[in-house]
């Protein structure tokens, strides 16, 4: 059973610990909130196609509507500076701003956008942009998508757009959301858009994010004075599921296929050798003329932590193992094991091995199944508990010397999980997504009285 970190048991302790300056915020995706898929020039997405296709989302849903908030920015803007929101981390659209990904310029888009950074900032709330997370348009992936080396200059065009037009009023930028899961969900396992199922080109999109990420960079930093500029990676405690030698091999090979296989190139130390060896070994590198990627110069590293994995291998092959929760753990109801500890012995991970100059969680929240009480609230314990924990193990982090400058929860609403549709609800924020009414749940309040005021009692009741 996980110790009691040390922060959790002295709020008084915890509160001393993030400094006056630290950035409390939220974070959401165009794709999952926006909506408004068809309408002021947007044009389609793989996820508008992906979800259209028979048996790829659990509730046959899609994000036509979402959570509306191409409607209602403005009440979402007032509701999580509310909650006490220094800044909010989204993503734009690539397909509602370039609707075939290059050409023509689609200007009530990046008008939206406009208006969605004006209010934030009116609101005393610090956009922070992400440039892509996963609704690539779906006229560039007729040409191959990401598996297309000419997605390096696509890409660059698009941040370039966004960048020249809101960089006077934007600094913080992110070019990718877990290249890892858009990489080999969306084209090795197929359970993500563009539903792919084919290795080779998984590991071709990951070079080719690599490629963009550096090149896009440049292209921001000489377009915006005192840019910043990160990348986002899900690196989740990844962990032997038994103490066997065979094991801890597999959970090592993973680790560096998966993780250290983004991380490394952009830190600039080129593909890791054991992930070279379990995908080459696995049939991964087939037909793939690798060459040394560029190093991404990374202002800040953005990490996504929700779990623990554990790693079982059922042979000595490569891949050849088994990823999940341990049985019997407590769980998310994503099946995710809850593993605060995970969060800070990662943070400091990242910071021995990588020094960057600077991390922030940019994502770290959880799925429960909540409703609203017939007396108008919605009581979800098992979230508030779950990132109460968190944020300790997140100070402990800090403390022991990781220079962690933020904290995003995900998510601020309710909204389209991805291939779950509607049936997971992540959001401090409740959406009733019949009649779009908003309801902050008890997470919410407890998130206000952390960053607002300091309280940051666990006491539940």
């Amino acid at each position: 059973m996980t110790a009691t970190p040390a922060f959790e048991r002295d709020p008084a302790r915890l509160a001393r610990a993030f400094p006056a300056d630290f950035t409390w915020g939220f974070a959401t995706s165009a794709y999952q909130i926006e909506g408004a898929a068809a309408e002021d020039g947007r044009g389609t997405s793989i996820w508008d196609t992906f979800s259209r296709q028979a048996g790829s989302i659990a509730d046959g849903s899609n994000g036509d509507i979402a959570c509306d908030h191409y409607h209602r920015y403005a009440e979402d803007v007032r509701l999580m500076a509310d909650l006490g929101a220094r800044a909010y981390r989204f993503s734009t659209s690539w397909a509602r701003v370039l609707p075939t990904g290059t050409g023509a310029i689609n200007q009530p888009g990046l008008d939206f956008y406009q208006r969605l950074v004006d209010a934030l900032l009116g609101a005393g709330v610090q956009p922070l942009i992400n440039l892509f997370h996963w609704d690539l348009p779906q006229a560039l992936q007729d040409r191959g998508g990401f598996a297309n080396p000419q997605v390096v200059d696509w890409f660059t065009d698009y941040a370039a757009l966004v960048a020249s037009t809101l960089g006077d009023r934007v600094k913080d930028w992110m070019t990718f959301n877990e290249p890892a899961v858009f990489a080999f969900l969306g084209h090795a396992d197929g359970i993500h858009a563009p539903g792919l199922r084919d290795w080779p080109t998984a590991i071709r999109v990951a070079d080719n994010e690599l490629r963009a990420h550096a090149s896009a960079g440049r292209a921001i930093r000489g377009l915006v004075d005192g840019a910043k500029v990160g990348v986002a990676f899900d690196v989740n405690q990844v962990a032997a599921a038994t103490e066997s030698e065979r094991d801890r091999v597999a959970a090592s090979r993973w680790s560096s296929a998966r993780d250290a296989w983004f991380l490394d190139p952009l830190f600039g130390r080129g593909y890791p050798a054991l992930g070279l060896e379990a995908h080459r070994e696995a049939g991964h590198l087939d037909g793939v003329e690798l060459t040394e990627p560029p190093a991404g110069d990374l202002d800040y590293l953005g990490l996504n932590y929700y779990r623990r994995d554990s790693v079982r291998a059922h042979s000595d092959r490569a891949f050849d193992w088994e990823i999940g929760a341990v049985e019997g753990s407590e769980q998310t109801q994503m099946d995710w094991h809850v593993a605060p500890d995970g969060l800070r012995d990662t943070l400091l991970d990242l910071h021995r091995t990588y020094a960057p100059r600077e991390i922030v969680v940019t994502e770290n929240g959880a799925a429960y199944p909540d409703a609203v009480d017939p007396d108008g609230q919605v009581h979800d314990a098992d979230r508030l508990a779950y990132l109460s924990r968190h944020v300790a193990a997140a100070a402990e982090a800090l403390g022991a010397g990781v220079p962690l400058t933020g904290y995003h929860v995900w998510s601020l609403l309710d909204n389209y999980e991805w291939s779950l549709g509607y049936s997971r609800r992540f959001g401090l924020v409740h959406v009733d997504f019949d009649n779009q009414r908003r309801t902050p749940k008890d997470s919410a309040r407890w998130y206000q009285r952390l960053v607002k005021e300091k309280e940051l009692t666990l006491d539940l009741t």
